[in-house]
């Protein structure tokens, strides 16, 4: 991962590598300069892949990193340590030392700011946690780091090369972990064929409500009116680990959805919290759910031509008993008239006679 940091007196380049769960130690080379950072074996253990522990506020401990100079020249490293925040990529990153850190990055102290190795040696870097006795309850990360400046005259910057070692820090307290659903909504792009579906799209923001540090199992569905047609994303990648306060956006396609009319998005999410022990515990599901239209544009052709049909034959109906009633009436007064005309007067005789 590279991060570049540029100046208007001179441009730093930082390559940036970080010791992760279930990885070896970490190892950073370029020419001629290469070194190894990992874990002390000690009381905490051995062959750990990270620094993990649980501290109450007040509280401190003491740890110890490892450094080997695997390189052919000797090598002058800083030590300092940063706060971890995730990056666009799922990754955990570092703020540079430039960068003012509030949780491990101020916590963490390592006892000598340089340490200098002779090829083909190994140094022990000693440092100390000292978690403050406000500090709020919850979980921490970032990492232990070492760090080599070099000049490249190719390029005429300064290339900085950090590498370090994740640390994760639960402060003892009320855990309240928790993962919110935000900005929910579906798209519908219908196919071309007028009698098949679409594809959907759920976007959504998952937000680390909490104080601890979580991932998630995710599902997604599509449905029609009343739940009908429902329609299920396939597997869908778990989000990274959020650190508290921490957004995540998130994008699933829904293959072969109906042209439903209405359509109802449900997102739901499962917590997943980390122990110190490392084991997983799945939290409470939450839920969120929106709308959109899949509008079955020939469907309603259809129906737009039947009800047309049907409104054109009860006028014509209509219309035909008009022109009986009508043809009747005039066949009545016709008759009326003539049986009128054909009709004679009778005489009236006059008195004595």
């Amino acid at each position: 991962m590279h991060t570049f940091v540029r100046t208007a007196a001179v441009a730093l380049l930082a390559a940036v590598a970080i010791v992760w769960p279930g990885a070896g130690p970490a190892l950073a080379e370029e020419g001629d300069v290469a070194w190894t950072v990992r874990t002390a074996s000690n009381s905490y253990g051995a062959d750990r892949s990270s620094f993990s522990y649980a501290v109450n506020p007040g509280g401190q401990l003491k740890d110890a990193m490892v450094v080997a100079n695997r390189g052919k020249a000797p090598i002058d490293l800083a030590v300092y340590a940063g706060d971890g925040f995730t990056t666009g990529a799922g990754q955990l990153d570092l703020l540079t030392r430039d960068k003012k850190s509030v949780g491990i990055g101020a916590w963490l102290r390592a006892d000598h700011e340089t340490v200098a190795i002779q090829p083909g040696q190994a140094v022990e870097v000693p440092f100390t946690v000292s978690v403050p006795g406000n500090a709020t309850p919850g979980d921490y990360a970032g990492g232990i780091v070492t760090s080599l400046t070099q000049p490249d005259s190719a390029q005429s910057i300064n290339v900085e090369r950090r590498l370090g070692i994740r640390v994760k820090l639960r402060v003892g307290g009320d855990l309240k972990p928790g993962l919110t659903i935000e900005d929910l909504h579906v798209d519908f792009a219908g196919s071309s064929n007028p009698f098949g579906g679409g594809d959907a799209s759920v976007t959504y923001t998952i937000h680390n409500t909490g104080n601890a540090i979580l991932s998630a199992q995710q599902t997604v569905s599509v449905s029609g009116p009343f739940g009908w047609l429902r329609t299920e994303a396939g597997e869908i990648a778990a989000p990274p680990e959020l650190l508290p306060g921490e957004r995540w956006k998130v994008t699933v396609p829904v293959h072969g959805v109906a042209r439903a009319g209405r359509l109802t998005a449900t997102a739901t999410l499962t917590p997943r919290l980390v122990d110190a022990s490392g084991s997983t515990t799945s939290l409470e599901a939450v839920r969120a759910t929106t709308h959109g239209w899949a509008v079955p544009w020939l469907l309603l052709l259809l129906i737009v031509v039947v009800i047309a049909g049907i409104a054109g034959a009860v006028l014509l109906a209509r219309r035909g008993r008009a022109r009986r009633k009508l043809r009747e009436d005039v066949r009545v007064r016709e008759a009326v008239e003539k049986a009128l005309r054909d009709k004679k007067p009778e005489a009236v005789s006059a008195p004595g006679e």
